[in-house]
């Protein structure tokens, strides 16, 4: 299978058009904020106030125009002000970006379509607030994507304007399932090369389609030649990913061992390993047909179970802190500074891949780190062409930054800047 992800794995494709930092942001009925017009400087700027203010929804519209998705609601349809979306309105992210004197408008737009009655959980709160039961106005969203005014889609918006976001579920990359460690390689790559996320969705497709041939295999519904020509975009889509992950998860083991020195002190050390199901070999020819291979060695198992078992859906990698399974042996505060020292490697692989800083996000990760550690984390993240942190405590990030740092209040779904 050709493509642009062949030659040297995964060199980036970006067009000149790249931006550095979002200038201006405008949220309408999205989360609590009804009409939102917000100019961001480049460097640090922090927004603080209490709990369930609107502070992660300025965070979460920011992820939004990144990556095409929230990284927070469970359904999109959640993200439209509650009182907006039961009259039918709809809610919109705008966001303009800056680089070299060049501009780039995009907007995310999520229409109400239907109307419902039922009760669906909702959590439009901050983390760590509890959530609440609503009765949902409207049953589903429609989702628009325009990008300098033309119409677009999500998977052309993905990595425009790169992120990096640090939350208090990144514990989640250490402690949980291997999902939330395939979702952070997909996610960060896609950012930094386009066709990986091409890929990523034509193997998925691929995936969805072969398990429902595989399902009515047992019938004797399938012809031969439509579950071969699945195989072949499994197999081709499927040993892109595979290379484009081992090749990112070196450059990231490289960067997190050294960061996660800096933060845990010299003498810890950190790996990752690479789980793939399908093992990279020496190129995408040899992959594919060890890829081959393992399909034909499962095949009766698959047939069995109506499930394809062989694929980059079932990779996974480990994190080895100190020669120990972090996922068996790190403490909470342990598991803490592995995933704050994966988060600075994405952004320290964003950058080199991409030539271009992304947009350094955190929010509220500060109130669980001991002095000594935010101070590095706050020290690293400054580095970058524009940060936005929330937080309900300013005052030591006040007492880092001082003066360099741009302060803005949140209230009651309004934005205030500081004297």
């Amino acid at each position: 299978m050709a493509s642009g992800l062949e030659m040297g794995y995964w060199h980036s494709q970006w067009r000149g058009d790249l931006v550095a930092y979002l200038s201006r942001l405008i949220l309408t009925n999205y989360r609590n904020f009804r009409q939102l017009e917000l100019d961001l400087p480049s460097g640090v700027s922090v927004f603080y106030g209490a709990n369930a203010e609107g502070k992660t929804a300025l965070l979460e519209s920011v992820y939004t125009l990144a990556v095409g998705r929230s990284f927070r609601a469970g359904s999109e349809r959640q993200v439209v002000n509650f009182d907006a979306g039961s009259s039918g309105q709809a809610a919109y992210v705008a966001g303009i970006a800056c680089r070299d004197g060049q501009t780039i408008n995009a907007v995310v737009g999520y229409e109400p379509v239907g109307a419902g009655d039922g009760l669906s959980q909702t959590n439009t709160q901050e983390p760590g607030a509890a959530d609440s039961v609503v009765a949902a106005p409207f049953p589903m969203v429609r989702k628009r994507i325009r990008v300098n005014r033309q119409p677009s889609t999500a998977a052309n918006l993905v990595g425009l304007i790169g992120a990096t976001l640090f939350v208090a579920d990144d514990l989640d990359l250490v402690l949980g399932s291997p999902t939330n460690r395939r979702r952070y390689l997909d996610i960060l790559i896609s950012q930094a090369v386009p066709d990986y996320l091409a890929a990523l969705q034509r193997y998925q497709a691929a995936l969805r389609s072969r398990n429902r041939l595989l399902r009515l295999h047992r019938d004797g519904r399938v012809e031969p030649d439509e579950m071969e020509y699945w195989n072949d975009q499994l197999v081709g889509c499927g040993s892109l990913l595979v290379l484009g992950r081992a090749k990112a998860l070196k450059h990231l083991a490289v960067s997190a061992d050294e960061l996660h020195r800096e933060l845990a002190g010299s003498g810890r050390t950190l790996r990752l390993v690479y789980q793939p199901r399908v093992p990279p070999q020496d190129s995408i020819e040899n992959t594919e047909l060890e890829f081959r291979r393992q399909l034909q060695q499962q095949a009766s198992r698959e047939r069995a179970t109506g499930v394809t078992a062989v694929g980059p859906h079932r990779d996974d990698f480990i994190i080895v802190s100190n020669g120990l399974l972090a996922s068996d042996f790190a403490s909470r505060g342990e598991s803490r500074t592995i995933a704050l020292a994966l988060r600075l490697a994405e952004a320290e692989y964003l950058s080199r891949i991409r030539a271009d800083d992304p947009i350094i996000l955190l929010d509220d990760v500060f109130s669980e780190m001991d002095n000594e550690r935010r101070q590095r984390v706050l020290y690293k993240v400054s580095g970058y062409r524009q940060a936005l942190f929330t937080t309900t405590d300013v005052e030591p990030v006040r007492a880092h930054f001082g003066a360099a740092a741009t302060y803005f209040r949140v209230a009651d779904g309004a934005v205030s800047l500081d004297a």
